[in-house]
């Protein structure tokens, strides 16, 4: 079985293939090929790894990741880690990797879910006379700003409706009251 190089150690391999996604770097002293993806390319973002590297050119990377998946291993490479003049470690105690993948894992995406709003309370606070929430909820500073719920179309177009009867009836009564005199 072939000697592959240590989690974390830094070596020059030779790019094989270059793809959308990343380039394969030939690693020395065995027949295997290792993956850095276009995120570890470089610090700054990579869209398209062909214009960072070419095949046949040599580059100093850091073993990040071993994996064995459907009886292959693969291995995972970084170039952002390392020196690309001296090959100098630029992350020996690897807390950027560690950063990278608390990153990737505690993400989600919530752009598709609606986020409704179950009960609003029916109620006026006493203390600044806004809708929705008590006194003890309240946290109007003195001479401070008020906020309140925003009323739903719904709710608008009924306040409008009512709005509006009151006025009719207002000026019915208004006319009534000149013709009685």
């Amino acid at each position: 079985m072939e000697v592959l190089p240590e989690l974390y150690s830094i070596f020059q391999g030779e790019v094989a293939a270059v793809t959308e996604y990343g380039a394969f770097i030939k690693i020395p002293g065995c027949r295997k090929q290792g993956l850095v993806h276009r995120t570890h390319m470089s610090s700054c973002r990579v869209d398209k790894p062909s214009e960072i590297v070419d095949v046949g050119d040599k580059v100093w990377v850091k073993l990040i990741g071993k994996e064995v998946k459907d009886d292959k291993l693969k291995l995972s490479l970084s170039m952002k880690v390392v020196n690309q003049g001296t090959g100098k470690d630029l992350d020996p105690n690897n807390v950027s990797l560690d950063q990278d993948e608390r990153r990737r894992r505690t993400f989600r995406d919530y752009t598709s879910q609606k986020i409704t709003l179950e009960a609003v309370l029916n109620t006026v606070c006493k203390k600044c006379g806004c809708k929705g929430h008590f006194a003890k909820e309240c946290y109007v500073q003195p001479g401070g700003t008020k906020y309140s719920l925003i009323p739903e179309e719904e709710e608008e177009e009924v306040a409008a409706a009512g709005h509006e009867r009151q006025k009719k009836t207002s000026l019915t009564d208004e006319l009534s009251k000149k013709r009685k005199k």
